[in-house]
């Protein structure tokens, strides 16, 4: 399992720079941002990319509904161009609260929305042309990029149907606030079924949730309850809480002592993430201390 870091929504330009060249230099596989109302997540790894080269710079995740497939198509491409193709291309639906209430689009039918999404995206960043008439999406056109690769696609996948979209026609899902038994009898098994099927490669399972080792678990997880409580009432996310047996975000978070994080993160592994990402959370020193021991895993994993 590779392990990376995930940054949340970047805000500051030159902070982000220096955080993920400091997640090179640890020897971290992966540095990852959210898209959520801060600084545009597809441009800030553009320029981090040209600034930090040898990691894998992941997006977890872009909202598909505000960017139509031709248009992500071409910023991602663009990115792939900026950075030496090093880009993994995070999508996903949002939230109803999110898409209806703030930016008035319908979120009726999200799984065909994101079916068709894909059957545009897909062959765009392929650089092949297409001309998808769907019942949420039309997209008639080509894009093309000199020296761009297609992206791998995750898919922040959780229902079944998804996840079936997630191995069937994307290249694996990424996940939040999803714990080890999730993964392990839900995430997993569907995904990997979903590609057998459809005679894919063996999907990518990201797997992102919070951590802190720290000598005062208790006050940690009351800090993660405090600080992640959206997560727990998020439709979504609650489904997922709810199969874990998890009475919220805090239940899934990963905190204890250097050896216990060791456990759980191993645990992680086991249940069938391909890769990890670290949400260190707490005060600097503790997202400092996180960071230096999940560090010292790196390649025992």
């Amino acid at each position: 399992m590779k392990l990376g870091l995930f940054f949340g929504s970047p805000s500051n330009l030159d902070e982000t720079v220096a955080q993920v060249r400091m997640a090179r230099d640890a020897g971290f596989a992966s540095a990852w941002l959210a898209q959520i109302f801060n600084l545009d997540a597809l441009t800030v790894l553009a320029v981090v990319g040209r600034e930090v080269d040898g990691i894998e710079l992941g997006t977890a995740v872009v909202p598909t509904y505000p960017r139509h497939p031709m248009m992500l198509a071409g910023q991602a491409l663009a990115v792939q161009a900026a950075t030496g193709n090093r880009l993994t291309l995070g999508i996903g639906l949002s939230h109803q609260v999110v898409i209806e209430g703030m930016w008035g689009y319908s979120f009726d039918k999200p799984a065909r929305h994101m079916r068709e999404y894909l059957s545009a995206l897909m062959p765009l960043l392929r650089g092949e042309a297409v001309n998808v008439q769907g019942e949420t999406l039309k997209a008639v056109g080509q894009v093309a990029t000199t020296g761009a690769q297609p992206p791998q696609v995750l898919l922040a996948a959780l229902a079944p149907v998804m996840l079936k979209l997630a191995g069937a026609v994307a290249d694996g899902t990424v996940t939040w606030m999803t714990g080890p038994a999730t993964v392990a009898g839900h995430i997993a098994p569907r995904i990997g079924k979903a590609a057998a099927e459809a005679g894919r490669p063996a999907p990518r399972v990201v797997v992102a949730l919070p951590v802190c080792v720290t000598d005062d678990p208790s006050a940690m997880r009351a800090k993660a309850a405090a600080e992640f409580a959206v997560y727990g009432e998020l439709p979504s996310y609650r489904a997922m809480l709810d199969r874990e047996g998890a009475a919220g975000p805090a239940d899934v978070a990963i905190v204890g002592s250097a050896a216990e994080v060791t456990a759980q993160i191993a645990a992680v592994g086991e249940a069938g993430a391909t890769d990890f990402m670290v949400a260190s959370f707490g005060s600097p020193d503790d997202i400092k201390r996180t960071i230096d021991h999940v560090g010292t895993l790196i390649g025992s994993t």
